[in-house]
């Protein structure tokens, strides 16, 4: 075998190594985000915003789960801790299932507070604040 047949030859099974690793640690964006698993058990209209590590002074969330900035979770004043809810952004019409792991927002003017992540992926991290659909969802 010449050297450049052991050069193809290693950069073949690199290529294959690299895409069996990527592959292997691949994780859905959102696992839950399968819209037809889910029965709406009521709905609320208000304000969203979000909230970080930074904000939340602090990485433990009321749940005692630790918080993670880009996490599908977010913080409701009375949801049971572990509901799903169904976010949809009014103004452009993104959602995404997330699960109530702290207490907040603090402010009455508002319904939920999302992680940061959220946020962005909602498309209203800039702005800080958005109107939204709130949905309570139930597995069927």
């Amino acid at each position: 075998m010449n050297v450049n047949n052991i050069i193809l030859l290693s950069m073949a099974l690199g290529s294959l190594l690299l895409s069996a690793c990527a592959d292997f640690n691949h994780k859905p964006a959102n696992p839950t985000a399968k819209a037809e698993e889910w029965n709406v058990r009521s709905v609320q209209h208000g304000k969203a915003s979000w909230y970080s590590i930074k904000t939340n002074r602090g990485t433990r969330t009321a749940s005692g789960e630790r918080l993670e900035n880009n996490a599908y979770t977010a913080a409701h004043k009375t949801l049971p801790m572990g509901t799903k809810v169904r976010i949809t952004n009014l103004s452009n019409g993104r959602s995404e299932i997330l699960r109530i792991t702290d207490r907040g927002p603090f402010d009455k003017k508002r319904i939920i507070d999302v992680t940061i992540g959220s946020a962005q992926r909602l498309g209203f991290y800039s702005r800080g604040i958005t109107a939204v659909k709130l949905e309570v969802l139930d597995k069927r």
